[in-house]
Protein backbone atom coordinates (compact mmCIF):
# COMPACT_ATOMS: atom_id res chain seq x y z
CA UNK A 1 0.00 0.00 0.00
CA UNK A 2 1.39 3.49 -0.87
CA UNK A 3 2.53 5.64 2.04
CA UNK A 4 3.57 9.25 2.53
CA UNK A 5 6.56 10.45 4.53
CA UNK A 6 6.95 13.63 6.55
CA UNK A 7 9.70 14.76 4.19
CA UNK A 8 7.24 14.63 1.28
CA UNK A 9 4.37 16.25 3.22
CA UNK A 10 6.68 19.02 4.39
CA UNK A 11 7.53 20.01 0.80
CA UNK A 12 3.94 21.16 0.15
CA UNK A 13 4.45 20.93 -3.62
CA UNK A 14 3.42 18.83 -6.60
CA UNK A 15 5.24 15.81 -5.17
CA UNK A 16 3.11 16.11 -2.02
CA UNK A 17 -0.19 16.23 -3.91
CA UNK A 18 0.85 13.35 -6.20
CA UNK A 19 1.67 11.17 -3.17
CA UNK A 20 -1.65 11.98 -1.48
CA UNK A 21 -3.57 11.21 -4.68
CA UNK A 22 -1.80 7.85 -4.99
CA UNK A 23 -2.70 7.08 -1.39
CA UNK A 24 -6.38 8.10 -1.61
CA UNK A 25 -7.48 7.73 -5.23
CA UNK A 26 -9.67 4.70 -4.43
CA UNK A 27 -11.11 6.23 -1.22
CA UNK A 28 -14.83 7.03 -1.59
CA UNK A 29 -14.68 10.16 0.57
CA UNK A 30 -11.70 11.44 -1.40
CA UNK A 31 -13.59 10.81 -4.65
CA UNK A 32 -16.59 12.71 -3.25
CA UNK A 33 -14.44 15.69 -2.22
CA UNK A 34 -12.54 15.67 -5.52
CA UNK A 35 -15.74 15.61 -7.55
CA UNK A 36 -17.15 18.60 -5.66
CA UNK A 37 -13.95 20.61 -6.01
CA UNK A 38 -13.70 19.82 -9.71
CA UNK A 39 -17.23 21.09 -10.30
CA UNK A 40 -16.53 24.23 -8.25
CA UNK A 41 -13.36 24.95 -10.20
CA UNK A 42 -15.00 24.55 -13.59
CA UNK A 43 -17.99 26.64 -12.48
CA UNK A 44 -15.76 29.41 -11.15
CA UNK A 45 -13.60 29.38 -14.26
CA UNK A 46 -16.72 29.72 -16.39
CA UNK A 47 -18.08 32.55 -14.23
CA UNK A 48 -14.73 34.36 -14.23
CA UNK A 49 -14.45 33.91 -17.98
CA UNK A 50 -17.90 35.44 -18.47
CA UNK A 51 -16.96 38.43 -16.30
CA UNK A 52 -13.73 38.95 -18.17
CA UNK A 53 -15.51 38.70 -21.49
CA UNK A 54 -17.92 41.46 -20.45
CA UNK A 55 -14.95 43.70 -19.75
CA UNK A 56 -13.41 42.76 -23.09
CA UNK A 57 -16.70 43.46 -24.87
CA UNK A 58 -16.89 46.88 -23.24
CA UNK A 59 -13.36 47.60 -24.50
CA UNK A 60 -14.37 46.47 -27.98
CA UNK A 61 -17.46 48.68 -27.91
CA UNK A 62 -15.33 51.67 -26.87
CA UNK A 63 -12.81 50.93 -29.62
CA UNK A 64 -10.02 50.45 -27.06
CA UNK A 65 -9.33 46.91 -28.33
CA UNK A 66 -9.41 45.84 -32.00
CA UNK A 67 -12.42 43.82 -33.17
CA UNK A 68 -10.36 41.96 -35.76
CA UNK A 69 -7.98 40.44 -33.23
CA UNK A 70 -5.79 37.73 -34.75
CA UNK A 71 -4.41 35.32 -32.14
CA UNK A 72 -1.18 33.43 -32.74
CA UNK A 73 -1.30 29.60 -32.50
CA UNK A 74 -1.28 28.19 -28.97
CA UNK A 75 0.76 25.10 -28.10
CA UNK A 76 -1.13 22.68 -25.85
CA UNK A 77 1.00 20.94 -23.23
CA UNK A 78 -0.42 17.89 -21.45
CA UNK A 79 0.46 17.86 -17.76
CA UNK A 80 -1.05 14.45 -17.03
CA UNK A 81 1.41 12.30 -15.09
CA UNK A 82 4.20 14.87 -15.40
CA UNK A 83 6.10 16.84 -12.79
CA UNK A 84 6.30 20.62 -13.01
CA UNK A 85 9.97 20.28 -13.96
CA UNK A 86 9.11 18.10 -16.95
CA UNK A 87 6.35 20.45 -18.10
CA UNK A 88 8.65 23.47 -17.78
CA UNK A 89 11.38 21.70 -19.74
CA UNK A 90 8.90 20.92 -22.56
CA UNK A 91 7.93 24.58 -22.76
CA UNK A 92 11.56 25.73 -22.73
CA UNK A 93 12.35 23.31 -25.58
CA UNK A 94 9.44 24.73 -27.59
CA UNK A 95 10.67 28.29 -27.00
CA UNK A 96 13.86 27.48 -28.88
CA UNK A 97 16.33 30.37 -29.05
CA UNK A 98 13.83 33.05 -27.98
CA UNK A 99 14.91 33.16 -24.28
CA UNK A 100 18.48 34.00 -25.28
CA UNK A 101 17.24 37.34 -26.65
CA UNK A 102 14.25 38.00 -24.40
CA UNK A 103 10.59 37.24 -25.11
CA UNK A 104 7.03 37.36 -23.82
CA UNK A 105 5.45 33.99 -23.03
CA UNK A 106 1.80 33.45 -22.11
CA UNK A 107 0.46 30.48 -20.18
CA UNK A 108 -3.24 29.65 -19.90
CA UNK A 109 -5.34 26.71 -18.74
CA UNK A 110 -8.03 25.74 -16.27
CA UNK A 111 -7.46 26.46 -12.60
CA UNK A 112 -5.72 23.49 -11.05
CA UNK A 113 -3.65 22.53 -14.09
CA UNK A 114 -0.51 23.86 -12.42
CA UNK A 115 0.03 27.22 -14.13
CA UNK A 116 1.47 28.90 -11.05
CA UNK A 117 3.83 26.02 -10.29
CA UNK A 118 4.95 25.84 -13.91
CA UNK A 119 5.63 29.57 -14.03
CA UNK A 120 7.73 29.27 -10.85
CA UNK A 121 9.79 26.50 -12.47
CA UNK A 122 10.21 28.51 -15.67
CA UNK A 123 11.39 31.49 -13.65
CA UNK A 124 14.03 29.28 -12.04
CA UNK A 125 15.22 27.79 -15.32
CA UNK A 126 15.11 30.71 -17.79
CA UNK A 127 17.66 33.54 -17.87
CA UNK A 128 16.48 37.02 -16.82
CA UNK A 129 12.95 35.70 -16.24
CA UNK A 130 10.30 37.84 -14.57
CA UNK A 131 6.62 37.33 -13.88
CA UNK A 132 4.08 40.07 -14.48
CA UNK A 133 1.06 40.97 -12.38
CA UNK A 134 -1.44 43.69 -13.23
CA UNK A 135 -2.67 44.45 -9.73
CA UNK A 136 -0.60 47.62 -9.38
CA UNK A 137 -1.73 48.91 -12.78
CA UNK A 138 -5.36 48.66 -11.67
CA UNK A 139 -4.44 50.26 -8.32
CA UNK A 140 -2.70 53.13 -10.10
CA UNK A 141 -5.69 53.83 -12.33
CA UNK A 142 -7.98 53.65 -9.30
CA UNK A 143 -5.79 56.13 -7.41
CA UNK A 144 -6.02 58.60 -10.31
CA UNK A 145 -9.79 58.17 -10.70
CA UNK A 146 -10.42 58.56 -6.96
CA UNK A 147 -8.18 61.64 -6.83
CA UNK A 148 -9.92 63.21 -9.81
CA UNK A 149 -13.37 62.52 -8.35
CA UNK A 150 -12.36 64.04 -5.01
CA UNK A 151 -10.92 67.18 -6.60
CA UNK A 152 -14.04 67.73 -8.70
CA UNK A 153 -16.39 66.66 -5.90
CA UNK A 154 -18.05 64.06 -8.10
CA UNK A 155 -19.01 60.42 -7.70
CA UNK A 156 -16.37 57.94 -8.86
CA UNK A 157 -18.75 56.38 -11.39
CA UNK A 158 -19.17 59.77 -13.07
CA UNK A 159 -15.42 59.95 -13.67
CA UNK A 160 -15.14 56.62 -15.47
CA UNK A 161 -15.88 57.93 -18.96
CA UNK A 162 -13.80 56.70 -21.93
CA UNK A 163 -12.20 60.14 -22.21
CA UNK A 164 -11.20 60.28 -18.55
CA UNK A 165 -9.90 56.71 -18.56
CA UNK A 166 -7.77 57.52 -21.59
CA UNK A 167 -6.33 60.55 -19.77
CA UNK A 168 -5.58 58.46 -16.65
CA UNK A 169 -3.69 55.86 -18.69
CA UNK A 170 -1.59 58.63 -20.23
CA UNK A 171 -0.56 59.61 -16.68
CA UNK A 172 1.14 56.22 -16.33
CA UNK A 173 4.55 55.56 -17.82
CA UNK A 174 6.40 52.24 -17.85
CA UNK A 175 10.11 52.56 -18.42
CA UNK A 176 13.52 52.11 -16.86
CA UNK A 177 14.08 54.55 -14.04
CA UNK A 178 17.44 54.44 -12.22
CA UNK A 179 18.33 51.19 -14.02
CA UNK A 180 15.16 49.27 -13.15
CA UNK A 181 11.77 48.97 -14.75
CA UNK A 182 8.98 50.75 -12.92
CA UNK A 183 5.64 52.48 -13.45
CA UNK A 184 5.60 56.23 -12.90
CA UNK A 185 2.31 57.89 -11.92
CA UNK A 186 2.33 61.58 -12.82
CA UNK A 187 -0.76 63.77 -13.06
CA UNK A 188 -3.51 65.44 -11.02
CA UNK A 189 -0.83 66.74 -8.66
CA UNK A 190 0.51 63.23 -8.04
CA UNK A 191 4.01 61.96 -8.75
CA UNK A 192 4.89 58.46 -7.59
CA UNK A 193 6.88 55.43 -8.60
CA UNK A 194 4.85 52.27 -8.06
CA UNK A 195 7.77 50.41 -6.50
CA UNK A 196 7.92 53.08 -3.79
CA UNK A 197 4.21 53.37 -2.98
CA UNK A 198 2.83 49.89 -3.70
CA UNK A 199 2.60 49.08 0.00
CA UNK A 200 1.43 52.51 1.14
CA UNK A 201 -0.43 54.89 -1.17
CA UNK A 202 -1.69 52.12 -3.46
CA UNK A 203 -2.92 50.12 -0.45
CA UNK A 204 -4.91 53.01 1.03
CA UNK A 205 -8.52 52.14 1.79
CA UNK A 206 -9.80 54.80 -0.61
CA UNK A 207 -8.02 52.90 -3.40
CA UNK A 208 -8.64 49.34 -2.24
CA UNK A 209 -12.41 49.63 -1.88
CA UNK A 210 -12.81 51.13 -5.37
CA UNK A 211 -10.57 48.79 -7.37
CA UNK A 212 -13.43 46.46 -8.45
CA UNK A 213 -15.42 49.42 -9.80
CA UNK A 214 -12.49 50.72 -11.84
CA UNK A 215 -11.25 47.28 -12.94
CA UNK A 216 -14.66 46.46 -14.37
CA UNK A 217 -14.36 49.21 -16.99
CA UNK A 218 -10.60 49.27 -17.68
CA UNK A 219 -9.83 45.79 -19.03
CA UNK A 220 -8.93 47.10 -22.48
CA UNK A 221 -6.93 50.07 -21.20
CA UNK A 222 -4.86 47.82 -18.95
CA UNK A 223 -4.26 45.26 -21.71
CA UNK A 224 -2.89 47.98 -24.00
CA UNK A 225 -0.69 49.42 -21.25
CA UNK A 226 0.63 45.98 -20.38
CA UNK A 227 1.37 45.16 -24.01
CA UNK A 228 3.62 48.20 -24.25
CA UNK A 229 5.36 47.37 -20.97
CA UNK A 230 5.99 43.75 -21.95
CA UNK A 231 7.44 44.77 -25.30
CA UNK A 232 9.93 47.09 -23.56
CA UNK A 233 11.00 44.36 -21.15
CA UNK A 234 11.46 41.77 -23.88
CA UNK A 235 13.48 44.24 -25.99
CA UNK A 236 15.77 44.64 -22.97
CA UNK A 237 16.44 40.90 -22.92
CA UNK A 238 13.94 39.99 -20.19
CA UNK A 239 11.88 36.80 -20.49
CA UNK A 240 8.43 37.84 -19.28
CA UNK A 241 6.12 35.09 -18.00
CA UNK A 242 2.45 36.02 -18.18
CA UNK A 243 -0.04 33.56 -16.74
CA UNK A 244 -3.80 33.88 -16.98
CA UNK A 245 -7.03 33.39 -18.87
CA UNK A 246 -7.58 33.09 -22.58
CA UNK A 247 -10.01 36.02 -22.75
CA UNK A 248 -7.31 38.56 -21.89
CA UNK A 249 -4.19 36.75 -23.06
CA UNK A 250 -5.65 36.68 -26.58
CA UNK A 251 -4.94 40.42 -26.76
CA UNK A 252 -1.27 40.10 -25.81
CA UNK A 253 0.82 39.82 -28.96
CA UNK A 254 3.41 37.08 -28.81
CA UNK A 255 4.20 33.93 -30.80
CA UNK A 256 5.06 32.09 -27.58
CA UNK A 257 1.68 30.90 -26.33
CA UNK A 258 1.06 27.78 -24.26
CA UNK A 259 -1.94 26.09 -22.66
CA UNK A 260 -1.74 23.45 -19.93
CA UNK A 261 -4.27 20.65 -20.38
CA UNK A 262 -5.23 17.48 -18.52
CA UNK A 263 -6.28 14.33 -20.34
CA UNK A 264 -8.83 13.74 -17.56
CA UNK A 265 -10.33 16.96 -16.07
CA UNK A 266 -11.35 15.09 -12.89
CA UNK A 267 -7.68 15.16 -11.89
CA UNK A 268 -8.12 18.89 -11.22
CA UNK A 269 -10.45 18.03 -8.33
CA UNK A 270 -8.07 15.38 -7.03
CA UNK A 271 -5.19 17.85 -7.06
CA UNK A 272 -7.16 20.44 -5.14
CA UNK A 273 -8.42 17.88 -2.62
CA UNK A 274 -4.88 16.61 -2.07
CA UNK A 275 -3.59 20.19 -1.81
CA UNK A 276 -6.08 21.09 0.91
CA UNK A 277 -5.62 17.84 2.82
CA UNK A 278 -1.84 18.13 2.67
CA UNK A 279 -1.77 21.74 3.85
CA UNK A 280 -4.09 21.07 6.78
CA UNK A 281 -2.32 17.85 7.80
CA UNK A 282 1.00 19.68 7.72
CA UNK A 283 -0.35 22.45 9.98
CA UNK A 284 -1.74 19.80 12.31
CA UNK A 285 1.52 17.85 12.66
CA UNK A 286 4.26 20.47 12.43
CA UNK A 287 4.17 21.01 16.23
CA UNK A 288 4.69 17.29 16.89
CA UNK A 289 8.31 16.21 17.43
CA UNK A 290 8.27 12.61 16.24
CA UNK A 291 5.96 11.65 13.39
CA UNK A 292 5.39 8.14 12.08
CA UNK A 293 3.73 7.09 8.83
CA UNK A 294 0.70 6.12 10.91
CA UNK A 295 0.57 9.65 12.35
CA UNK A 296 0.62 11.12 8.85
CA UNK A 297 -2.07 8.78 7.56
CA UNK A 298 -4.29 9.50 10.55
CA UNK A 299 -3.85 13.26 10.15
CA UNK A 300 -4.73 13.06 6.46
CA UNK A 301 -7.78 10.89 7.28
CA UNK A 302 -8.88 13.43 9.87
CA UNK A 303 -8.57 16.34 7.46
CA UNK A 304 -10.36 14.47 4.68
CA UNK A 305 -13.31 13.76 6.97
CA UNK A 306 -13.33 17.40 8.10
CA UNK A 307 -13.41 18.69 4.53
CA UNK A 308 -16.17 16.31 3.51
CA UNK A 309 -18.20 17.04 6.67
CA UNK A 310 -17.81 20.81 6.24
CA UNK A 311 -19.30 20.51 2.77
CA UNK A 312 -22.17 18.28 3.91
CA UNK A 313 -23.31 20.47 6.81
CA UNK A 314 -22.50 23.77 5.14
CA UNK A 315 -20.85 25.23 8.24
CA UNK A 316 -17.67 25.00 10.28
CA UNK A 317 -17.23 22.02 12.56
CA UNK A 318 -14.63 20.72 14.94
CA UNK A 319 -13.26 17.20 14.75
CA UNK A 320 -11.49 15.56 17.68
CA UNK A 321 -8.15 14.00 16.80
CA UNK A 322 -7.99 10.54 18.43
CA UNK A 323 -4.29 9.75 18.09
CA UNK A 324 -1.59 10.98 20.50
CA UNK A 325 0.10 12.86 17.71
CA UNK A 326 -3.05 14.73 16.78
CA UNK A 327 -4.42 15.18 20.29
CA UNK A 328 -1.79 17.89 20.74
CA UNK A 329 -4.06 20.15 18.74
CA UNK A 330 -7.30 18.75 20.19
CA UNK A 331 -9.36 19.63 17.15
CA UNK A 332 -9.30 20.83 13.59
CA UNK A 333 -8.92 24.57 13.28
CA UNK A 334 -12.27 26.27 12.70
CA UNK A 335 -10.53 28.99 10.75
CA UNK A 336 -8.99 26.38 8.47
CA UNK A 337 -12.33 24.70 7.91
CA UNK A 338 -13.89 28.01 7.01
CA UNK A 339 -11.65 28.03 3.95
CA UNK A 340 -12.33 24.42 3.02
CA UNK A 341 -15.04 25.27 0.52
CA UNK A 342 -12.72 27.62 -1.34
CA UNK A 343 -10.21 25.87 -3.55
CA UNK A 344 -6.64 27.03 -3.65
CA UNK A 345 -5.23 28.48 -6.83
CA UNK A 346 -1.80 29.92 -7.53
CA UNK A 347 -2.71 32.44 -10.20
CA UNK A 348 -1.96 36.11 -10.64
CA UNK A 349 -4.80 38.55 -10.91
CA UNK A 350 -5.50 40.20 -14.23
CA UNK A 351 -8.72 41.99 -13.39
CA UNK A 352 -7.87 42.20 -9.70
CA UNK A 353 -11.14 41.67 -7.86
CA UNK A 354 -13.05 40.47 -10.88
CA UNK A 355 -11.19 37.34 -11.89
CA UNK A 356 -7.77 35.74 -12.25
CA UNK A 357 -5.91 36.70 -15.36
Amino acid sequence: MPAITWEVLEKQNSETTASIIELYETNDEFKQLSDRLCKEIIARDTEDGDKLQKGIQLALDKGVLPKDNEVEPTTKVSVTGKTADVVADEIIAALGEAPSKGCVMTLQGLSGTGKGTTVSKLKEKLPKAQTWSNGNVFRSLTLLAVTDASEKNKALQDMLTPENLDSYVKMLEFSKFTDKFDVKIEGLGLKHFVSEVKKTVLKDSSVAKNIPTVAEVTQGEVINFVQGALSKMAADGVNVLLEGREQTLNYIRTPHRFELVLDDPSIIGMRQAALQMGAKAYDQLKVVDKKTEDDLKEALDTQLKALVAANQCGKCISIKAPHAATRALSCVSRAALRSSSVFVSATFSWSYALAPI
